[in-house]
């Protein structure tokens, strides 16, 4: 077999090592520290694609804003544990400017990120009544939201949506609700990790159905405003963000500043609760917690149990990002539209070399380039196709995890492969193609 970029009887000690007995199963942390390992042992920088975290420098106006309040002395203070004022203000006003959704800011609680805004909102969804005691996801989705839930012990049920877009969608989901046990629906648009994006027809599906049903829609709103093909940078102007919550009350938002505005490092997202939820009495909660408002308990009794507030300073940046963005002063959407055209080189490259595009349509639509995209090759399982991958310097994550049925296909980040790394990335890919034709000449 032809010499590949790193030894692969190196890669095989690692993941032995690591204590991965199935590497198509690995969690995205768990990828990360193996191919940290193995750069560290081989000398070999890899081209990352495997964890989603921003590659773009974070703002100045958010910078500038947290340096400003360290300065103030807020680090000696402990915040509010709903958040500060100003950051539910200008949250409220960025969830009308580019969603059109009106939100009071007393409904806007700041997070240590979407991550621990998601967990709290699971876990007090499961205590709302009698006898739903199950989410579901709507997958492909983010694979530590379902280890969330194993953590939390809670039950949760799933399907790959993407045999079931449109219309279909309707029967799919109520072949689910009817069954009374469903509390929460949940699932991302765009999506993570293969990025399609949900209509305003599938988006109003939900919606009825969330009516019908009484059932909570939780929609991760991570990639906010990213898909491109659609400009959303202008305030108070369409094309809006698209959301579920034009068509119910029963809605819970999970706005991230990790990748629309690159601050990832601060651990800060905002949960934007419909008032009508965050407002509501539930007699299971008082058993429970002691307390029976659905916002009163989620902010004063779980937010302040898992984590007593949320960075100070971080909550200023925020702020002043979303005011700045409020005012048209910062087009947070073209800061992060270089993605869209990493994506569109990156594709072209994977197709070049042989791999396909798994979830390649929205609908009769091509699908958008943007943070994620999904890719195959044949005769190569998921873990097959990792190793392979790493032998030529490249990670990657599997979807076995991620709830989708093409447990053999790879998740894609563009986010750490900078324009000037292509060409890097096309050789190593040529050294995957030869190693693969010398695997079947052999």
């Amino acid at each position: 077999m032809m010499k590949t970029l790193v030894n692969r009887q190196l890669i095989e000690e690692k993941i032995k090592g690591f204590g991965l007995n199935d590497l198509g199963r690995a969690t995205i942390r768990e990828i990360v520290g193996l191919v940290n390992q193995i750069q560290e042992a081989s000398g070999e920088a890899f081209m990352r694609m495997e964890m989603g975290v921003p590659g773009l420098a974070p703002s100045e106006i958010g910078t500038q804003a947290e340096i400003d309040a360290l300065r103030r002395g807020v680090a000696s203070q402990y915040p509010m544990v709903d958040g500060v004022k100003e950051l539910k203000l200008e949250t409220s006003r960025f969830v009308k400017n580019f969603m059109n959704i009106d939100i009071s800011p007393t409904s806007c609680v700041p997070t240590v990120g979407s991550m621990q805004g998601g967990y709290a909102v699971f876990l007090i969804n499961a205590f709302l009544h009698h006898g739903k005691d199950t989410a579901l996801f709507i997958d492909p989705g983010f694979p530590v939201q379902k280890q969330q839930f194993r953590v939390l012990g809670q039950k949760f049920e799933s399907f790959d949506v993407y045999n079931y877009r449109g219309d279909k969608l309707r029967d799919k989901l109520k072949s689910y609700f009817e069954k009374g046990n469903i509390h929460s629906v949940i699932y991302s648009n765009p999506n993570n990790p293969a990025w399609f994006c949900f209509t305003e027809e599938e988006l109003q599906i939900i919606g009825e159905l969330c009516n019908q049903y009484d059932v909570i829609a939780v929609e991760d709103l991570a990639y906010f405003a990213m898909d491109f093909r659609r400009d959303m940078s202008k305030p108070g102007k369409p094309p809006y963000q698209l959301s579920v919550a034009n068509y119910t009350d029963k809605y819970v938002l999970l706005i991230s500043s990790s990748k629309a505005f690159s601050y990832a490092g601060q651990r800060l997202g905002v949960v934007c609760i419909s008032d009508s939820i965050f407002n509501a009495s539930y007699p299971l909660l008082q058993q429970r917690f002691g307390t029976d408002k659905y916002g009163y308990t989620f902010v004063l009794r779980i937010i302040y149990s898992l984590s007593s507030g949320v960075s100070h300073s971080a909550q200023y940046a925020l702020a002043a990002m979303f005011k700045a963005a409020n005012e048209g002063r910062f087009d947070f959407v073209k800061e992060v539209s270089e993605y869209g055209e990493r994506a569109r080189i990156m594709k072209k490259m994977f197709l070049d070399a042989g791999f396909t595009i798994v979830y390649d349509k929205d609908l009769d639509q091509e699908l958008a380039d943007g943070f994620y995209f999904t890719v195959q090759y044949p005769g190569l399982s998921g873990h097959e196709l990792l190793k392979e991958l790493l032998a030529a310097g490249i990670s990657a994550i599997t979807l076995a995890n991620t709830g989708s049925e093409h447990i053999h296909a790879l998740r894609a980040c563009v986010s750490q492969i900078k324009l000037d790394m292509m060409p890097e990335l096309e050789r190593r890919l040529n050294m995957f193609v030869m190693a693969q034709t010398e695997v079947v000449k052999q």
